[in-house]
């Protein structure tokens, strides 16, 4: 069973090879025979010169096939590593493309919040950017084995004996270099883990999200400790397989000497009594040098190669990752909302080790209706989201779009008909335009819908106003030493743009607005509210908000306690019920009248 991912990862190299570079392949593999071939040829006609220089002869085809020789031997690194280069960039821009293409797949969210898949993607793209060391790899190999054909051959005319003593020299080094290689990349993989860990604090120190607090609270310090912690593990580990290598090194090349010494005395006793001309000593010398650095290159190929391939073999397993989600080979079509959607006994926990948040939700969203959510942080209101976004499946239970099952349906049809503002909305560094055209990349040529979104969302008088109006890129990450390379927004005018992004999507049923106010000031909130019942009309919405003034008009309400439904209503039945709602608006009440009477 071993064997089936290693083979899964050759075959999916040597089909990144034939689709991102098979000419530049094919011409690298032509280079690197002859690389291999050429020192050869130089090291024969060196000798039959020299046996001509000893005796008599004509010797100008030797010398102009030397020459020629040395001219393409000169010549061979340069066109190598130009192809090495083009390959190399060849491949990491195809795997680049498939690996993203293989995450872009994903349905869903649980592989991005495992740390463990987390980890291999970092290792993956690791593969993506090496795979043109592995091609190097592989036909750095197979010049060293051809390079050693030639010249063991040629040991094996003049030395049999000598020749079987440099084989076996060859495998412990083999042996050690591979152990050696295995323990480099099992330690480059196992701290991973700390270099992303590393990465996070790194991004606290200089991003702009947390300078405020971490200035504030002069936690800088504490966090950089932090960093350097991590840094710290990491560079011990790396350190440990280092110190190991050098030893491991120290004594391959001290038996590497031993051979080569014994080989030279005697290629030397042997000329003396007569037994070797001046030309077979100098092959024997190139061949026996020559051995020892093919025997070398093979090793440390090999080495290197083992290397490479765990990585690659990271990569390949995430190009095999099956999907999170099961989506059906003939979904059922997503209809346009007519009767409604339908929760009925909805269990949800994110895996085993984890608890329910959900527990037998029984809920109805009416289609056209506008229906809130409402309950303490840790309800259950967000899991509930990315259940009809289908961004996970129910653990139990069933959810129902006019009675068509999220799981009989494609994702991404479904996601089409559904527009949403996030409580953790993004904000993207480009330009105003495309941050709200992400939400429905149609109009990315439509400026009028584009500002029409804007408009909604109160924010196009803001966006037209700025330096470059809608073009001005959001983001002071790029700027280059133009005072118009960008602008930074608000909080409350970059939730003004995500809602704007949410409403872009036409012809959408639901529309899902999740704390679309929660960083707005009270004027603000009034005016973006009543915007949204406009845009709202003819649409089934879900609202959610701790502000129990933003849901009152709402024509249903279910508060969420505990992952159940503990209550359900409209503002004024709840009200009447003087349960959870009217105490909690109450609370909120209470707070803005002591506010107004302060």
């Amino acid at each position: 069973m071993r064997d089936q991912p290693r083979s899964g990862a050759v075959r999916q190299f040597a089909g990144l090879v034939g689709a991102a570079a098979p000419g530049v392949a094919a011409a690298y593999v032509a280079v690197t025979v002859a690389e291999a071939v050429v020192p050869v040829l130089l090291a024969w006609l060196t000798k039959l010169l020299l046996d001509r220089l000893a005796g008599t002869g004509p010797i100008t085809a030797y010398v102009v096939g030397l020459a020629a020789l040395g001219v393409i031997a000169a010549s061979l690194p340069r066109i190598s590593l130009f192809l090495s280069n083009e390959a190399s960039r060849r491949l990491s821009a195809v795997a680049t493309e498939r690996l993203f293409a293989a995450t872009g797949r994903l349905v869903g969210l649980r592989r991005f919040e495992d740390p463990a898949y987390l980890d291999r993607l970092r290792v993956a793209r690791r593969g993506c950017d090496n795979a043109g060391q592995l091609l190097d790899g592989v036909l750095g190999l197979g010049r060293g084995v051809l390079l050693l054909a030639g010249f063991i051959g040629s040991l094996l005319v003049l030395s049999p004996a000598m020749t079987v003593v440099l084989v076996c020299a060859a495998v412990p080094m083999l042996v050690a270099e591979l152990y050696l290689a295995r323990r480099r990349a099992a330690a480059q993989i196992g701290v991973e883990p700390n270099h992303r860990r590393e990465y996070f604090y790194s991004q606290l120190l200089t991003g702009t999200q947390a300078a405020k607090e971490i200035r504030l609270f002069g936690t800088g310090g504490f966090l950089r400790t932090l960093m350097m912690r991590e840094r710290s593990t990491a560079d011990t580990a790396i350190r440990r397989m280092e110190r190991r290598e050098v030893g491991g090194h120290t004594g391959l090349a001290a038996l590497t000497a031993v051979v080569a010494g014994a080989g030279l005395i005697w290629a030397a006793l042997a000329a003396r009594r007569g037994e070797l001309s001046l030309g077979d000593v100098s092959i024997f010398l190139a061949a026996i040098a020559s051995t020892q650095s093919g025997l070398a290159m093979v090793v440390a190929t090999t080495a290197n190669l083992h290397a490479q391939g765990m990585f690659f073999a990271a990569y390949a397993e995430i190009l095999r990752t099956p999907p999170d989600l099961p989506v059906p080979p003939v979904p059922v079509p997503v209809p346009s909302l007519r009767q409604g959607i339908r929760l009925r006994d909805v269990w949800f926990r994110y895996d085993e080790s984890h608890p329910w948040v959900l527990r037998g939700v029984d809920l109805l969203l009416p289609a056209g209706s506008t229906v809130a959510l409402v309950g303490l942080n840790g309800s259950g209101k967000s899991t509930l989201v990315k259940l009809l976004c289908r961004l996970y499946d129910p653990s139990q239970g069933t959810i129902g779009w006019d009675g068509v099952d999220l799981r009989d349906a494609d994702p991404a049809q479904l996601r089409t008909r559904i527009g949403a503002v996030f409580q953790d909305f993004m904000t993207y560094d480009v330009s105003a335009a495309d941050n709200i055209a992400l939400g429905d990349l149609t109009a990315r040529d439509d400026p009028g819908r584009v500002e029409a979104a804007a408009a909604g969302a109160g924010v196009h008088s803001v966006l037209r106003e700025l330096p470059r109006g809608y073009q001005t890129m959001l983001t002071r990450a790029f700027f280059d030493g133009d005072d118009e390379a960008g602008t930074v927004l608000s909080g409350g005018q970059w939730q003004r743009v995500a809602v704007a992004r949410g409403l872009l999507r036409e012809g959408c049923d639901l529309m899902i607005l999740d704390e679309p106010s929660s960083g707005l000031d009270p004027q603000a909130e009034h005016e973006l509210h009543r915007s949204l019942r406009t845009a709202r009309l003819g649409r089934t919405n879900l609202l959610i908000s701790h502000r129990l003034s933003a849901v009152r008009d709402a024509d249903l309400i279910y508060v969420l306690r505990d992952g159940r439904v503990a209550e359900t209503g409209d503002h004024s039945s709840l009200l009447a019920l003087d349960g959870e709602y009217a105490r909690l608006f109450r609370l909120q009440a209470a707070g803005y009248a002591q506010e107004v009477g302060s």
